[in-house]
């Protein structure tokens, strides 16, 4: 099975940084990364390329000009840009436990998508992290909250039971799927411009579409790296999308990725 893993990113290539680090420490690595750039500038590409030639692994970088938050449309572009069959989703922000790969394709299952945890960095730490380039965070680390979620123990991890239902959990910063999943329900909604609810509504479609969720605790991690909030200015809109989305059981949006070539499985 070909997997990649996906990254968002947008000019903050000091965060992006520690998160391919992160990667160069996993237990099991992706077949290829694709990078999903929103329209960041010449250093984010300068960083890139240097880990093109660090990583043990393929890198595509997928950008488009900067117009507006659109992730959405990166994150189409980017599938589109694959032949993996199985993806794992991250954002730039989100530094990966060292068995993140490894815990993520333990639970891949046919007609299921995986949600995993989230721990948050402290804002006061998040000068040191950058700078030193920490990517593993103990139980007891000053530098992090929600501790609890820190922990991994893989009998625990695989105890959760699929579900046909949406869970507030769900993040899109820490999500794995089938791309064939994907593609069925067309993606990501790309009407849904600016921050908010483009995740949980491409999720809904999945679910509509008889997908089942499965939540990945106890494994799975990645640290959030602390950042002011983003503006929420399309939030009204997205929600009234994703309200008609759940009102009427839609599994396919008309602005999604089928207006891009989607390479044959392998």
């Amino acid at each position: 099975m070909k997997t990649a893993l996906l990254i968002s990113t947008y000019n903050w290539p000091e965060a992006l940084n520690v998160v391919l680090k992160s990667l160069k420490e996993q237990t099991l690595l992706p077949h290829e990364v694709l990078i999903a750039d929103d329209g960041s500038n010449e250093e984010t590409t300068n960083l890139i390329e240097k880990y093109k030639e660090e990583l043990a692994t393929k890198v595509k970088h997928i950008w488009q000009e900067d117009n507006g938050f659109r992730r959405s449309a990166i994150l189409n572009k980017a599938i589109a840009a694959t032949d993996a069959a199985y993806i794992i989703q991250i954002d730039g922000d989100c530094i990966m436990h060292s068995h993140f790969i490894e815990d993520h394709l333990a639970g891949a299952k046919k007609d299921c998508y995986l949600f995993g945890s989230r721990v948050n960095i402290k804002s006061e730490a998040v000068a040191s992290v950058l700078k030193d380039e920490k990517c593993k965070f103990s139980f007891f680390s000053s530098n992090i909250k929600n501790r609890s979620r820190n922990f991994r123990f893989g009998i625990f991890r695989d105890m959760y039971k699929a579900h046909d239902k949406f869970s507030s959990k769900t993040r899109g910063c820490n999500i794995s799927y089938w791309r064939k999943d994907f593609v069925d329900v067309n993606g990501y909604d790309e009407a849904m411009e600016g921050w908010g609810k483009e995740d949980s509504e491409f999720i809904l479609r999945m679910l509509n579409n008889g997908v089942k969720g499965k939540r990945l605790r106890y494994g799975g991690i990645v640290y959030h790296i602390y950042h002011p909030g983003t503006s929420k200015s399309r939030l009204e809109e997205n929600t009234r999308i994703q309200s008609e989305t759940i009102r009427e059981g839609k599994t396919w949006c008309t602005n999604g990725v089928d207006k891009y070539p989607i390479p044959e499985d392998l």
